[in-house]
């Protein structure tokens, strides 16, 4: 038995149904040859990066948002809804068949030796951005250029098939070039501002200024729609290779919507209101997300069939289930029972976090006095609220009966009817829900069967009811040590040392993984010897947990110490770490240091935490996981 298989029969043995590396696009290792200065899963380096995570044991990949992110911001949760990163294209490809060489060898060779920094555990965004717009340029022009029958019958239909979105977006791109900015309300020109919304309600201005932009900006918009031809094929011939390795893809469906998107479609809109978070434990301030929020009177027509709201909605989830085997549903209570506060002009408050912190449950608040269009939505009644709680809290709706359950559940069903026609397993719907589970949000979770995150680093485990201790989770959650927006295991575990509460995290990993009381102190007595034994035993934690899926950033299975995002702040370093060309070379170097997750020692502990008498039965198993791994 080889340690790969080792890890597969564990896996299935402890329970566990998905073991995802959730790693976002551009942080994706590439060889040093096409190394750009970002990274790319539809490089060959990309394509290597895959079989080394099958090879560690993993069954899928969890991917961030994929959309097309703006020069200024390269957050992932900014990016746009239909319209892929074309960042992402492998320009190496071009140069080759079977895209009939139409980017010149030099001038991606240039790009190469171009980069800014010899840094390869950092994306050059700008540079990036600015560098492969030009190859694209250049590679459109030899396209059009050449009789390439295949590839321009291809774009042709991919163009028709997706011109709901493609044309919009387009047009957006040429748009905020006219105007010198994405932030569409500056713009100058009226019609511009409100095109697609003027358009809806039939205004003949609109219409004119629409057909010609079409024919003024054509060349624009053919490149544009070049451009996602290719990204969306690569991304097509990477998900038939992840299925030739018998890989999951994940996608991600991010709560926000883009500058391009809210343009496009801001007829659906609600007016005067934004979405964000309200304060918890994790951000006691709340964030202004500032991102638009869908019109609850247009989910649905007079007729009961989806409304412009819903069929949005309905879009967006068609189009990432027919590129992914399943999602992640990001911030959930946004579809839900989203957070929101006013931005219209009458409200006083100005400061963002001080009206983000004043806001209200867009369907939970019929008394809210500061918010009084709200009350048109609200689904409970005023004798169903916990008037003495924060509007905020989790039991500010503490009853609610099946027939507003329903109401709540308008776009997770929505979202759910795409993915059973689409012949998504249910199961392969995630939904992120941290450490607030609103009332309703609950209801809506028990309704369908579904499972939320539990991300460990954050459990207080000194409170036996934390939502995020191990053995708190049910079969169809969602576990993780950390994710794209915690810090790394290995630079929290060495703040715990800091601060004294390594020593409760120790006893209680010892209650999770070791059976026998007696040999309890000798394990915290090991781990209380260095941060890296705690990370490792928190990797451990995960597997002995009840959850049946398990997820592992890429920041805590290599050991990185750099954090890749620091929520709600905006500076020159979050969303930028990748992984190096050399990675499997710096994963072994570190396993051998304790600094990477061993994953073969983690299920071995976990088979372990479940008594001598469960052991006895699989030493043979156990032996090949502790067994130290042999790599060519």
């Amino acid at each position: 038995m080889s340690v790969k298989s080792a890890v597969k029969d564990a896996l299935s043995l402890l329970g566990k149904k998905n073991f995802v590396l959730a790693i976002h696009e551009q942080s994706f290792p590439v060889l040093p040859e096409e190394d750009t200065g970002r990274g790319s899963p539809y490089s060959r380096g990309g394509r290597a990066f895959m079989e080394f995570a099958l090879d560690l044991g993993f069954t899928g990949l969890q991917f961030g948002p994929m959309g097309q992110v703006s020069r200024s911001n390269p957050s992932p949760y900014d990016s746009t809804a239909f319209s892929r990163n074309v960042l992402s294209i492998s320009l190496a490809a071009l140069t080759e068949e079977p895209w009939a060489r139409v980017l010149k060898k030099e001038t991606f060779e240039r790009m190469v030796e171009g980069r800014p920094s010899r840094d390869k555990t950092m994306v050059h965004h700008e540079y990036v951005f600015d560098a492969q717009i030009r190859a694209l340029r250049e590679a459109f022009e030899a396209f059009s250029q050449s009789p390439i029958r295949p590839l321009r019958d291809d774009l042709e239909k991919f163009r028709e098939q997706n011109r709901h979105w493609l044309e919009r977006d387009a047009l957006f791109h040429v748009l905020s070039g006219l105007h010198r900015t994405v932030e569409w309300w500056k713009w100058e020109d009226s019609t511009d501002r409100s095109l697609f919304e003027a358009i809806e309600k039939g205004d003949a201005k609109a219409g004119k200024r629409r057909a010609d932009l079409l024919t003024r900006f054509a060349a624009d918009l053919d490149l544009y729609s070049f451009c996602q031809f290719i990204v969306h094929r690569q991304h097509e011939v990477s998900r038939d290779f992840m299925h030739s390795l018998g890989l999951t893809a994940f996608g991600d469906l991010q709560i926000g919507y883009s500058h391009c998107d809210e343009w496009a479609w801001q007829h659906v809109f609600l007016k005067g209101y934004r979405m964000g978070a309200p304060p918890s434990r994790t951000n006691p301030l709340g964030q202004p997300w500032n991102y638009p929020i869908l019109d609850p009177s247009l989910y649905f027509a007079p007729d009961g069939r989806y409304g412009p709201a819903l069929r949005l909605v309905r879009a967006r989830t068609e189009k990432i289930l027919s590129e992914f085997d399943g999602i992640r549903i990001d911030h959930p209570h946004g579809l839900v029972c989203p957070w929101v506060y006013r931005t219209d002009e009458a409200y006083p408050r100005k400061d963002p976090f001080e009206a983000v912190q004043n806001g209200a449950r867009l369907f939970s608040s019929p008394c809210v006095d500061e918010h009084p269009g709200l009350a048109r939505y609200t689904i409970p009644e005023r004798s169903q609220l916990n008037l003495d709680a924060e509007r905020y809290a989790d039991d500010w709706v503490r009853e609610l009966s099946d027939g507003q359950v329903e109401r709540y559940s308008a776009v997770i069903q929505t979202i759910l009817d795409v993915a059973r026609d689409a012949g998504c397993n249910r199961e392969n719907v995630l939904l992120e829900v941290l450490s607030t589970l609103p009332f309703p949000l609950k209801k809506v979770m028990g309704k369908y069967g579904m499972g939320r995150f539990r991300v460990t680093q954050k459990a207080d485990v000194r409170d036996p009811g934390d939502v995020y201790r191990s053995e708190n989770a049910r079969p169809e959650d969602w576990i993780m040590v950390g994710n794209h927006d915690t810090k790394p295991i290995w630079l929290v575990a060495k703040g715990w040392f800091r601060s004294g509460e390594a020593r409760d995290r120790a006893w209680y990993l010892a209650s999770r993984l070791v059976p026998e009381e007696r040999d309890r102190p000798s394990f915290v007595a090991g781990v209380l010897t260095d941060p890296r034994r705690l990370a490792q035993a928190q990797c451990a934690d995960l597997f002995a947990s009840p959850a049946s899926n398990v997820s592992v950033f890429m920041s805590d299975l290599f050991g990185i110490t750099e954090i890749y995002n620091e929520p709600g702040v905006i500076n020159e370093r979050n969303w930028r770490l990748r992984l190096p060309s050399d990675y499997k070379e710096i994963y072994e170097k570190r396993l051998t240091e304790d600094a990477a997750f061993d994953i073969p020692g983690a299920l071995a502990a976990a088979i372990r935490s479940r008594g001598r008498e469960f052991c006895s039965a699989h030493t043979g198993l156990i032996a090949m996981l502790e067994k130290k791994r042999q790599r060519t």
